[in-house]
């Protein structure tokens, strides 16, 4: 890709707004993948113009593969305490990944995957990084240009206008779904093969406006533990540690997976990814995706979950500003689309229609929809 005027405008937007990055504070840079080097060098001189402090660190999937298929648990969690305590020193985190082939990450087993979870990623992003300021993005690579179906202009473009739309006034047009949730004890979800019900009763909601992902514009809470019942099927493609899945279908029992399949990708390792550790059999996150920009599915999770006119939930680690308890090396976003288009569906919230085939029908809510 080559240098565009856009991504200077990204980059101020990510330190001063989404970072808010002060004179004389460290920032962990990570980037992953050749195409980001251009987004790395003008993170790294926005940083020094603003005074901040850059700890810069370019990572690969050639690299991760390497590390993880022949790493010892002793030198993976050596790895990991090392990382961890530069984190500790930070300020804030912001990583930009730019994927040559999202697929790549299949020649991993499950005990390779897990052992990193276990040994870096637990310590060093779900233990220290998730209480600092931080950003998560990923970058418009030609790759990704063709999972999603578009040319690389065309993607370029729907890049830059998903991530950089008013997030703020985005924000003020939530608040009366954030607020409505916050009222709220039962969800019941129905749909083409989905019958699902849950509490999220006492589990605070939070506005996703560009300060933890970009491209962003999502409202989540997440379900009470132990509370959902039923089944549903997220009705797009997921890609999970390499692994193409379609229609994951769940069934719940007291909140926990007991039944789990997919249409398309092996139901072994989708099993296998289920039971990680003990928290990745529950729900960490129920969330509405709200980007008007991004309207239909790309093959990339962190663009998929804020599609306009859809729901998702996430396997795993529940998020520390809508937690619900669950911990697990895992966090892996499940996107069901309810647009007519997709087959519809209605979501009640203590019984009340409140969304139907992909818009809000409540009129204090009638600013989300597309």
């Amino acid at each position: 890709m080559q240098k565009d005027p856009r991504i200077e405008k990204l980059v101020h937007k990510v330190l001063t707004e989404s970072i808010r990055l002060q004179p004389n504070e460290k920032i962990y840079l990570e980037f992953e993948g050749e195409q980001t080097l251009p987004v790395m060098e003008e993170f790294i001189r926005q940083t020094i113009q603003l005074g901040g402090v850059p700890f810069y660190f370019f990572n690969d999937t050639a690299h991760h593969i390497a590390l993880s298929q022949g790493c010892s648990e002793k030198q993976m969690f050596a790895l990991g305490k090392i990382h961890a305590e530069i984190m500790e020193q930070m300020d804030a985190y912001v990583v930009v990944r730019g994927y040559t082939n999202p697929y790549d990450k299949t020649v991993l087993t499950a005990e390779e995957q897990g052992l990193f979870n276990r040994g870096f990623m637990g310590p060093v992003h779900y233990d220290v990084r998730i209480k600092k300021r931080w950003m998560v993005m990923r970058w418009p690579t030609n790759v990704a240009a063709a999972l999603a179906k578009m040319n690389t202009a065309e993607f370029e473009d729907f890049y830059f206008n998903a991530c950089l739309f008013d997030y703020r006034q985005f924000e003020q047009a939530a608040h009366p779904l954030a607020d409505l949730l916050s009222k709220t004890n039962r969800v019941s979800i129905c749909g083409s093969g989905t019958d699902l019900e849950f509490s999220i009763k006492g589990i605070p909601p939070t506005i996703s406006y560009g300060v933890r992902n970009l491209p962003d514009g999502e409202v989540f809470t997440a379900p009470v533990k132990d509370s959902i019942y039923g089944e549903i099927i997220f009705n797009t493609e997921t890609v999970i540690r390499g692994e193409p899945f379609s229609d994951i279908k769940l069934k719940f029992e007291k909140g926990k997976v007991v039944d789990a399949s997919c249409s398309a990708g092996s139901n072994e390792k989708l099993h296998s990814i289920i039971n990680i550790d003990a928290g990745s059999c529950y729900i960490g996150e129920f969330a509405f995706g709200l980007n008007p920009y991004i309207t239909h599915t790309t093959g990339e999770g962190l663009y998929d979950e804020k599609i306009i006119g859809s729901i998702h939930m996430a396997l795993g680690n529940s998020i520390p500003s809508s937690c619900n308890g669950n911990h697990s090396a895992i966090h892996e976003d499940l996107v069901r689309i309810m647009r007519p288009e997709y087959g519809g569906g209605e979501i009640r919230f203590d019984g009340e229609l409140v969304y139907k085939d992909g818009q809000f029908v409540l009129e204090e809510l009638a600013g989300l929809n597309r």
